[in-house]
């Protein structure tokens, strides 16, 4: 996959935002750490009520994360603060993220990774980008 220049990059699970700026070029992502986003607290990704369909609260509040990353997200793009995206999160986290896309950011997404990178070395999430 190629990766704009200037390009941000949010690296996500039911529990963790990383944030990072391609300071390469397409070809040769070089990412930078940005400062922690200052995320709302949310409820839940939704009506969710513990059952076999909703089987937990651990994943009501990793839905209510993924939720609030998303808000997050959102406010960022409407107010022109990110131009490009590439979203990189754990499946379960994506599908839940997905939910709250607003058009403003759909627009802007560069590409979507499904994969679970937030414990890894830069230059990892880095060499994902280039294989995808």
């Amino acid at each position: 996959m190629q990766l704009p220049r200037g390009a941000t990059v949010a690296v996500a699970d039911g529990v963790i935002l990383h944030l990072y700026r391609n300071a390469g070029d397409e070809v040769h992502p070089k990412l930078t750490a940005l400062p922690p986003a200052a995320l709302a607290p949310a409820h839940g990704g939704g009506e969710h009520h513990a059952s076999s369909a909703n089987p937990d609260h651990g994943q009501q509040r990793e839905d209510g994360f993924a939720a609030a990353t998303v808000a997050w997200l959102n406010e960022q793009a409407l107010a022109g603060k990110i131009d490009q995206i590439l979203i990189i999160a754990a499946p379960k986290t994506l599908g839940e993220m997905r939910r709250h896309y607003h058009k403003a950011l759909e627009g802007k997404l560069v590409g979507e990774l499904a994969k679970d990178l937030t414990g890894h070395a830069i230059h990892d999430i880095e060499a994902a980008i280039l294989h995808a």
